[in-house]
């Protein structure tokens, strides 16, 4: 019995070829507007729907597809007797194989002059009915909406035909994307203002976060467990990671990655990415960094990152934002750090046969880029916060001096590096800084000056010296007992945000014990 197939596709990618294949294994091939345009253009024998349904398209194009001849044939249960008797009366044959991808909805939104006529007419309705039609039908009916689908379909075919494996697997691709297109079509018309309704041929105003918000993740794996043994866990993948992501490793080898695995390798990794000017290290124990440095290669980087706090690295995650080698494998092994998990963008073939004789260690490569997470999320009881992700990269010009003295040319330097820390610590934050290297991390504190004499106590068991150092604060200092601390602990200069009712204090204060410090004017609190 020779099998039909109706293409419709706004992506043409691969499609001639695709027909073409079709065509030499005797599929009749049915085809809509541009499509069938394009197929007989290519010399493929193809029916445009419009004959099978006696009706032309019509509306501009807004209907063409949505008739009982098309339905009938995809939603016709091929078991039941009644169905196909149904077929025969009204004389609608069976379609087998639907191909079809929508609209560029979202390519169309993208664009910063699209007017909201625009976007109304890249909503796709012919399409979905057919899809979640074919798809209902899925022990019948093959549906394809993926080109990467393309040479599985004709392998099988060539096999003798779809397999219900490879169907169902169709099946639910399908009710993924058309629940992903309508969310991108929900997020959108609901980020529109009331009155834009009133104006489509202009582009209209769109909120930064939409009335009601569609979020599609795809489950990359399952954990063993989640934070503690008691709670389960999955990670789940944006539909499109932002290059450099975390979401984009791969482990090339050790035991399975936990939950923590992942969130501690995130916070790495993330901070890792932000040195571009050379190898950087960063160690990370349970979400915070606890020795950071960046070096002439990542091996003195790494060197330089472990003396910060060699105690609290035991059990941590290593990330670095060049290729490693096994200069690296063994100054690990030299150390006898225990690590979770090591990530890097590369690792050459000596560090991986290194690295191979410790199963358990965790290797993740990364392809490395500048790029982050757009939007974060933050789960809370019966709701979600979502904001916008705290990407500010500090420039030197956007320092302001605040004090009389000024900062040199190094202290400046070890300031900028300070700041970058300090960004990924817990709030409380306050993280001692020289020479490229962290040297006290004080982390997490509900009192600034906690995490001050926290910053000093590392320091002081790692056998580090503060005198001279430069000092971060993620947020302003209140009251001049914070400034006080970081100084009295060996600081020589300040980065901070400015922006308190007793800023005025606190630089007399500096002023007074003779140290320079800056504000930026960026707070970088991170719960």
């Amino acid at each position: 019995m020779a099998i039909t197939a109706l293409i419709s596709v706004s992506d043409k990618s691969g499609i001639v070829d695709f027909a073409r294949a079709l065509h030499e294994r005797g599929v009749r091939l049915l085809s809509t507007g541009g499509t069938a345009q394009l197929l007989a253009r290519e010399g493929l024998p193809v029916t445009e729907v419009a004959q099978v349904t006696g009706f032309p398209e019509m509306l501009d194009g807004r209907v063409k597809t949505l008739h009982p001849r098309i339905h009938g044939g995809l939603l016709a249960r091929r078991d039941r007797p009644e169905h196909m008797a149904a077929l025969r009366e009204h004389g609608i044959d069976t379609i087998d194989l639907l191909v079809i991808n929508l609209y560029p909805f979202a390519q169309a939104t993208a664009r910063a002059d699209c007017t909201l006529d625009d976007a109304i007419e890249n909503i796709d309705i012919g399409g979905p009915a057919m899809l979640r039609a074919a798809a209902k039908n899925w022990a019948d009916v093959g549906v394809v909406i993926d080109p990467v689908d393309y040479a599985r379909v004709l392998a099988e075919l060539a096999a003798g035909g779809l397999t219900r494996t490879t169907k169902f697997m169709l099946a639910k691709k399908v009710f993924a994307h058309t629940a992903a297109y309508d969310g991108m079509i929900a997020n959108y018309l609901s980020a529109l203002a009331a009155e834009a309704e009133l104006h489509g041929a202009a582009v209209p105003a769109r909120s930064e976060y939409p009335a009601v918000y569609t979020l599609q993740l795809s489950k990359k794996q399952d954990m063993r467990y989640g934070e503690n043994p008691h709670q389960s866990a999955a990670f789940y993948r944006d539909a499109a990671p932002a290059p450099g992501t975390l979401a984009l490793g791969t482990q090339l080898q050790g035991k399975e990655l936990s939950y923590n695995n992942i969130a501690d390798a995130d916070a790495a990794w993330e901070c890792v990415k932000t040195f571009h000017n050379g190898p950087a290290c960063v160690i990370v124990k349970h979400a915070n960094p606890c020795g950071v440095a960046v070096g002439a290669s990542p091996v003195a980087a790494y060197g330089k990152a472990l003396k910060t706090d060699p105690t609290s690295a035991f059990g941590g995650i290593v990330a670095f934002n060049r290729p490693v080698g096994v200069d690296v494998a063994n100054a690990i092994t030299a150390a006898k750090q225990f690590v979770e998990v090591l990530i890097a963008p590369a690792f050459d073939a000596a560090a991986r046969e290194a690295f191979g004789k410790k199963a358990n260690l965790r290797l993740l490569e990364v392809p490395l880029a500048t790029t982050t997470n757009t939007l974060d999320f933050k789960r809370v009881g019966g709701g979600v916060l979502l904001q916008s992700a705290d990407a500010h990269d500090l420039q030197p010009g956007e320092i302001k001096v605040v004090t009389r003295l000024q900062p040199s040319a190094a202290q400046l330097d070890d300031l900028l590096f300070a700041w970058k820390v300090a960004k990924f610590v817990k709030s409380n934050a306050i993280v001692f800084c020289a020479d490229g290297m962290t040297l006290g991390v004080g982390a997490g504190q509900m009192s600034r000056v906690d995490s001050a004499r926290i910053a000093g106590i590392k320091a002081a068991n790692a056998g580090l010296t503060l005198a001279g150092s430069a000092v971060a604060s993620d947020a302003f200092f209140p009251f001049r007992d914070g400034l006080d601390a970081v100084v009295d602990a060996g600081a020589r200069c300040v980065i901070q945000p400015g922006g308190s009712m007793r800023d005025a204090e606190v630089i007399a204060a500096a002023d007074e014990r003779g140290i320079a410090m800056v504000f930026t004017g960026i707070r970088h609190f991170r719960h």
